[in-house]
């Protein structure tokens, strides 16, 4: 072999190196931590409704990151040194400043794109009265939701509204695309109202009002007429004494409850309990705060008309 083409061997094998030393860099969804020379938006989602509504205006324009995987709580969410790189290194970073402290910390630091947060486009519901304490025996909750309830996704048409916000922001990032984000986020909208149609009709006349649930995530689905009671407060690790929990069997019992739901991602431990005790059904009302490894294949829509099914089920809608 000549000088040059042992040179030449080298250099290529030094290209080998480097390449799948980035390769070692990126996170566990196969984007680069450092962003990506394929010329798309780069988006991180801080949690999954958010990542769905990115997934869905953006369409095939841009690469999102998920910085809550599929199987994680996202109340619990702790960034990885790659995740937090993502961050810094978005063009739009979507968030809900308070419901996870990780991000908001990320997201103080130096981060170059624009913050699409969902308290600055959706008017979000007050946390009901008492629910900040009631369940936490003082403790809930560090996450700092404060006297709002983060769980706006719930409702269709506010999903709806913040479409709008990122739409408008993907459109500021990338103009020459704006007509096919406006697009996607018309038909978007159209599949959200059509949801909330369904949730209008379907739980319109309904022999129980009442629904126990694991955390106070459901707040929003009121809207359609039912009362929800959760076991525990706006996280699902703010559990309540035995005095609390008493008390919301004697309200399952009064209101004539058929069905207690657990959630997925989190223990089923205390809505198991509570069912045995009272002698009722268990069913699984999804928060759909993230996905599971029994979700994977779902997405926001088909979750809520999942939810839709097991209330209509659990209190005798026609």
């Amino acid at each position: 072999m000549t000088p040059t083409t042992r040179s030449v061997g080298l250099l290529a094998a030094g290209a080998l190196l480097l390449t799948s030393g980035c390769a070692a860099l990126s996170d566990d969804s196969g984007s680069s931590a450092s962003g990506s020379d394929s010329g798309k938006v780069q988006i991180a989602a801080a949690f999954y409704p958010l990542e769905f509504v990115a997934e869905r205006v953006a369409g095939d324009l841009a690469e999102v990151t998920p910085l809550t995987k599929p199987g994680v709580e996202p109340h619990d969410l702790e960034l990885s040194i790659n995740q937090t790189a993502a961050l810094q290194s978005a063009d739009l970073i979507l968030t809900e400043h308070g419901f996870q402290p990780a991000v908001d910390d990320a997201v103080e630091q130096d981060v170059k794109g624009e913050v699409v947060d969902v308290e600055k486009i959706v008017e979000l519901r007050k946390a009901e009265e008492g629910h900040e304490d009631e369940h936490a025996e003082g403790e809930e909750d560090e996450h700092a939701h404060g006297e709002s309830d983060p769980h706006f996704w719930h409702d269709p048409l506010l999903m709806a509204q913040y479409a709008e916000g990122v739409r408008d922001a993907l459109v500021k990032a990338d103009p020459d695309n704006a007509e096919t984000y406006e697009a996607n986020a018309t038909s978007l909208t159209e599949d959200l109202t059509k949801v909330d149609e369904e949730f209008k009709t379907g739980l319109a006349q309904c022999k129980i009002k009442d629904v126990v649930v694991s955390h106070d995530a459901f707040g929003y689905l009121d809207k359609y007429g039912l009362e929800f009671e959760s076991i525990a407060g706006l996280t699902p690790d703010a559990e309540p004494n035995p005095a609390q929990l008493a008390e919301i069997g004697e309200h399952a019992e009064e209101h004539g409850v058929t069905t207690i739901f657990s959630e997925r991602l989190v223990s089923t431990a205390l809505a198991d309990t509570l069912a045995d005790d009272l002698g009722l059904k268990t069913a699984v009302l999804d928060p759909i705060e993230g996905l599971s490894a029994d979700t994977e294949g779902e997405d926001y829509l088909s979750l809520m008309r999942q939810n839709l099914d097991a209330l209509k089920a659990a209190n005798g809608c026609q």
